[in-house]
């Protein structure tokens, strides 16, 4: 029993000297990626996730008309809105779940011309969630492309995809990507995090994607949008250096016809995923805008998450610090 405890004693003497150390390096890492004055400034390609009060009946056309006027003036250029979810089957009874479809598909469209309005589908996926859909499934995936095609006839300009959390290397979730192509539409996806360090897309939390595996999902899409943000780190400027270090990650990346977005966290929440004293719009377009420096690239941009949380302060912040 004592020669246990010795060891047990030696054990977390290793783990207090040693494990700090890389945090502590890691941290600093992040720090130094938020210092600098960036310059970078909207490109026009930033884009906007709505709830689904926009599709179920909720919104009047009062509500378009005061959207529309509040995109004017800045870079968004899609709306993703929230027409699903789908189901575990890939099936989506789009009359019950979303019967204003296609009105707002119209009447948005009527407000604002210049602004490409998709269709935001998705659901919780295997194995990572269980029950859950099975995007190996063959079966499955044909319904869910069905779902989609069903959405673009009520007069959606595009498809995004939100499936979470999908796994580093899901073959089903590229099959499903390349089988919705087919239609013809624009297609969008909100992405994983690229492994900040130490290969963590090997963890079984289905959080990261390794960079390669983030290269062939930019690969098959028309936008890749980066949900930067739950990323538990305790300070606005570790999590501003952590959205610049994933831009950078990015673009390394995209292929130059994919365009590239930045999430920005438009809600408060405070745990210890996302603690909303440091995750800030502020905070993430500043990084963001590290992140990008001089890059020549100008299918770049920025994408607030999420209508029915954001508030005029995370308005502003993205206003005046990209716009």
């Amino acid at each position: 029993m004592r020669r246990r405890r010795k060891v047990v004693m030696l054990v977390l003497l290793v783990f207090a000297l040693l494990v700090p150390v890389p945090l502590g390096a890691y941290a600093l890492s992040l720090r130094i990626q938020y210092d600098g004055e960036p310059s970078a400034r909207t490109r026009n390609h930033d884009a906007f996730w709505l709830g689904h009060a926009w599709v179920d009946g909720r919104k009047t056309e009062a509500d378009v008309a005061a959207l529309a006027k509040r995109l004017q003036g800045t870079g968004i250029r899609d709306l993703y809105v929230h027409t699903g979810p789908l189901k575990h089957d890939g099936t989506l009874d789009l009359a019950k779940v979303s019967p204003r479809a296609r009105w707002f598909a119209t009447a948005m469209r009527a407000a604002a011309p210049a602004v490409r309005v998709q269709a935001w589908l998705g659901d919780v996926v295997q194995p990572g969630k269980n029950p859950g859909m099975d995007l190996e499934d063959a079966a499955v995936r044909e319904r869910v492309v069905a779902s989609a095609k069903t959405v673009l006839e009520q007069g959606f300009q595009g498809i995004h995809y939100d499936f979470e959390p999908v796994r580093s290397g899901s073959r089903g979730f590229l099959a499903v990507l390349d089988e919705t192509r087919v239609l013809g539409a624009p297609l969008s996806v909100a992405a994983h995090q690229i492994d900040p360090l130490w290969q963590l897309h090997r963890i079984p939390i289905d959080k990261w994607w390794s960079q390669d595996y983030f290269r062939q999902v930019a690969e098959r899409v028309s936008q890749i949008a980066v949900m930067s943000y739950d990323t538990a780190m305790p300070l606005q400027s570790l999590y501003g250096g952590y959205v610049a270090k994933q831009t950078k990650l990015a673009l390394e990346v995209t292929p130059p016809g994919t365009d590239l977005l930045m999430g920005l966290p438009a809600y408060w929440e405070s745990n210890p995923s996302h603690w909303g004293h440091a995750e800030t719009v502020a905070a993430a377009v500043r990084g963001a805008r590290l992140g990008l420096a001089d890059s020549p690239r100008q299918n770049f941009g920025l994408a607030l998450y999420v209508d029915f949380t954001l508030t005029d302060e995370h308005w502003a912040a993205y206003r005046d610090g990209w716009s």
